[in-house]
């Protein structure tokens, strides 16, 4: 396994360490038992409740082979990561027009309405309201609406396409 942990940056380390156990046909529980850990504290890392100490990081490295500086790196890259990401300012759209029911598979609390934009606009055009469709767009911009609709054809929903070739005729209506 390489070492290079560039390719690892921001990530948990027990996210690292549950595709290293993986990899290498490693169950926790034998890990837990190998390094002389509790295997709750074991399963806690590999969840992501719980970082990495430097005593761990060390039992780890013996084991699998690593530098014993390894999984210490990567929780502080992942501690860094956390600290950039709440300094930044989280841009949300007007969450008093969006349903939480839209997004009922997952935490609408952790939405991260930046990285999941496609995921979000296909949503609300699938089941949101005129009033949720029109708050999207004025988030994202006309032109990243109508990106993310044109490379999006396949819904099960009537209602999405509906929706879709109502803003796409309303697009081209306003460009004429």
């Amino acid at each position: 396994m390489t070492t290079d942990i560039s390719q690892f940056n921001g990530l948990h380390p027990g996210a690292v360490l549950k595709w290293v156990l993986k990899k290498r046909g490693i169950k926790p529980i034998e890990l837990a038992c190998a390094i002389d850990e509790h295997k709750q504290t074991i399963s806690a890392i590999l969840h992501e409740k719980r970082g990495i100490n430097a005593k761990l990081s060390v039992k780890l490295a013996e084991l699998l082979a690593l530098d014993p500086a390894f999984f210490m790196q990567l929780q502080a890259s992942f501690e860094i990561k956390q600290v950039l990401n709440a300094k930044q300012p989280t841009l949300t759209p007007n969450l008093s027009i969006i349903r939480k029911v839209l997004f009922w598979d997952t935490n609408f609390e952790q939405i991260d309405w930046q990285k999941q934009k496609t995921a979000v606009i296909r949503r609300i055009f699938e089941r949101g309201n005129d009033q949720e469709i029109n708050e999207v767009i004025r988030f994202y911009g006309k032109e990243t609406v109508q990106n993310v609709l044109s490379r999006y054809n396949n819904s099960f929903l009537p209602a999405y396409n509906e929706k879709k070739q109502a803003f796409l005729k309303n697009q081209l209506n306003a460009t004429v």
